[in-house]
Formats: C-alpha cells, structure tokens, sequence
C-alpha cells in the first residue's frame, strides 16, 4: 500500500469512529470493552477520566502519556494526533490559564467532535486544530512538550512525523509519546492488511529508538510498557482470513501479537 492509500483508508476509519460512541484501537479486537474499561486498562484513572468532558474518551490509547510528561503551569503542549480530546484535557488542567495545548488531528470530525467537548465543558486553554502530523500547522519552537497516543504507528511516514515534533519543539523540550510496540518486526502479511494497518499495527520497539535517534532526539527512555487488551489475534476474522490454513503464518501472527505491549517512551531535543 502507498501513503496516501493509508492515509486515506486511516482518516475515512477514524472519521466513522468520530461519528459513533465506539472507539478501540482495534475494532472486534477488544472483546467488546467499553472505552472506560480500555483506557482504565492502559493506565488512565478513573478521576482522570472523570475531569476529561463527555465524549473526549474513546477507548483509543495505549497508555497515559500526560500522566508520564511532568506538565508544569505555563507550558506549552502540542497533541499529535488528538481525537476527541483526552490527552489534551487532562494537558490543559496540569498546564493552567497561563498555559496553552493545542491539538492536531487530520480527520475533521474528530476536530469537530474535540471542539464540542472544549465548548461545552468551556475549556479555554486548548484548541483543536485540522492537520497531518506529517506536516503540523504547528510554529517552529512552539511547544515546551509534545505528546501523542497510540497515532504515529498510524502514519505511512514515521520518520516525517518525528521530525515534525523535533521541529515545533523548542530547545530542551521533551517528547512524551505512547504507542504499541513489539520485540519483533510485523509479519508481512499483517502489514499488507489495510485494516490491520489501520488498528495501530505495532512497530518494533527498537525501531522507534531509532527513528527518535535520527530525528535529533536524545535521551530515549521506557518509561512504561503494559500489555494491551487485545484479544488473541489469530481468534480474529481478518486473522482468520488472512491465515486460512497456513500453520506457519498462524504461529508467526500468534507469537507477533503475544510480544505487543503498550510502551509510553521519552525522549530530548538537545537544547
């Protein structure tokens, strides 16, 4: 698939998930679970997701990386990739009135849902803003953090997308992000999957090392890793398809999804 085959298949998925009341990384790979019971799951409180306006939690994290970014008042928080708004609330109380987050989002109706939640709960600290974060709308040196969850293993080009957070960040400011990784790379057949693709395919943990590493970025850390709540993908219908009666792409896809954890890593633009 090309770029803007995924970038279109992605924006489409998430603009129906902005429409409905349902959420999860990964439709029919949830075992049902409301979008509480997920995020609860991948490290959010449940006084956190009592702050946040109705609507801003869909279920679509794989980790709490405001929980991680040591906000201070004042600071300055871009969001890439901020559906409804979640992560950005929860910025917005820990930053205060004198500081700012502003969220970026390529579907338009997730932005449209985001700023609903912001008028309604009359938060005026953040603003939602339509763009991809291959290329934010976003001034060189803005931010003092950036953060995103679970959204750049969505991007066709990772590579861009940490460059753009390097270059919206000012010197010495950090970058907090959570995603799904694994200890090995995708089988190939999963990656050729557009709806795989589109459920947050994970990336090999040391492949976003590296990537952080050629964007300019220092200081790598772990912060967290927790196992997401998928179930077993190789129950799942596309699994199904996609295997038919191959016992060996059946054992590649089992032991892939076995290592998946939601890691929340940081890292450093050298000041």
């Amino acid at each position: 698939m090309n770029q803007d085959t995924i970038r279109t298949a992605v924006r489409e998925r998430y603009g129906q998930i902005a429409e409905s009341e349902t959420g999860c990384c990964a439709p029919g790979c949830c075992g049902g679970a409301e979008a509480t019971g997920i995020s609860t799951a991948v490290g959010y409180s449940q006084d956190e997701l009592d702050q946040v306006p109705a609507g801003a939690d869909l279920g679509l994290g794989s980790g709490n990386p405001v929980q991680s970014a040591g906000l201070q008042p004042g600071e300055v928080v871009v969001d890439l990739g901020a559906g409804a708004g979640i992560d950005c609330f929860l910025a917005a109380k820990k930053v205060g009135a004198t500081g700012r987050v502003i969220g970026v989002d390529m579907t338009p109706q997730m932005v449209e849902r985001a700023r609903k939640n912001a008028a309604e709960a009359g938060v005026t600290n953040v603003e939602f803003r339509l763009g991809e974060i291959e290329a934010l709308p976003v001034a060189d040196g803005t931010a003092d953090v950036v953060i995103s969850n679970c959204v750049i293993n969505l991007s066709p080009d990772r590579e861009r997308v940490l460059a753009e957070a390097y270059r919206v960040l000012k010197p010495g400011g950090r970058l907090v992000i959570s995603d799904l990784v694994s200890d090995g790379p995708a089988p190939s057949i999963l990656r050729d999957n557009a709806e795989v693709v589109c459920a947050c395919l994970p990336v090999e943990g040391r492949e976003y090392r590296s990537d952080l590493e050629r964007a300019g970025f220092g200081e790598y850390r772990v912060l967290e890793e927790r196992t997401y709540p998928l179930e077993d993908l190789s129950t799942h219908a596309v699994a199904q398809t996609i295997v038919v009666d191959d016992p060996a792409v059946a054992e590649a896809i089992a032991s892939f999804v076995g290592s998946v954890k939601g890691a929340v890593m940081s890292a450093v633009k050298p000041a």
